[in-house]
């Protein structure tokens, strides 16, 4: 009896599976390409995209804050009254101080008062001239009034033999603007005896610039400057 051969069974390539026509060498790398180096590109592009949203993020954050630094608001300062009137602290606040009648004539008070008087305390004397001057309007008749009334009347140089007291009888508005006020000037050797007394009068014209900046503020926390000064001494 013959043997009959054994025969295996070979299994047939992929041209032989899919058919000669539907497979194409060129498809095959593209694939291949595709599955190792599609997903580094896709995630570099979607690094890209990522960076760019960041880059734009960052210039809008930049705009606005050059925006906003442009076009700064002011913060206003809120002054502190006492019970006569006058302001003793100021800060700032959301919203602005009115100086109406009272405020205005609260500070014309005691702006005459610390430019008539004349203390033997050198330091309290410099500092009382510089609040002075920060009432005064740049440039207006008032400024060269009293610089010339200092340069008549040098307080450093009176204050060697005298010191003058000064107490405010009266403050009348005569207009929304102009401010009448009388008081009464008391002058006393070292010793403290009283060699004088006199009573003055005089006239004041105000304007009102509220301040921009803090240190303009902490001077002058109501922005009330005199522009235009004059007085003279009532004869009793």
């Amino acid at each position: 009896m013959a043997a009959i051969p054994f025969l295996t069974k070979r299994k047939p390539s992929a041209a032989r599976e899919n058919g000669p026509s539907d497979y194409n060498p060129y498809l095959a790398a593209r694939r291949e390409w595709d599955e190792r180096y599609g997903d580094q590109i896709t995630r570099a592009r979607n690094w890209r995209t990522m960076a760019l949203l960041c880059s734009l993020t960052s210039l809008v954050a930049c705009g606005g804050m050059i925006w906003l630094s442009v076009h700064s608001r002011v913060v206003p300062f809120i002054a502190v009254i006492d019970g006569l009137g006058r302001p003793i602290a100021s800060g700032t606040g959301d919203q602005t101080t009115t100086a109406d009648e009272r405020l205005k004539k609260a500070v014309l008070l005691q702006w005459v008062e610390q430019l008539r008087s004349v203390t033997t305390d050198g330091v309290a004397q410099r500092k009382t001239i510089d609040r002075v001057y920060s009432h005064i309007a740049n440039n207006s008749p008032a400024m060269s009034f009293v610089s010339d009334y200092y340069r008549a009347n040098q307080p450093f140089v009176r204050a060697q033999k005298e010191t003058v007291s000064v107490e405010v009888r009266s403050v009348l508005p005569t207009s929304e603007r102009t401010i009448e006020i009388e008081w009464v000037e008391t002058t006393r050797d070292l010793y403290g005896a009283v060699k004088s007394t006199d009573h003055w009068k005089g006239l004041f014209t105000i304007a009102i610039n509220p301040p921009s900046d803090e240190r303009t503020a902490r001077l002058n926390p109501l922005g009330i400057y005199v522009v235009s000064a004059n007085w003279s001494r009532v004869l009793q």
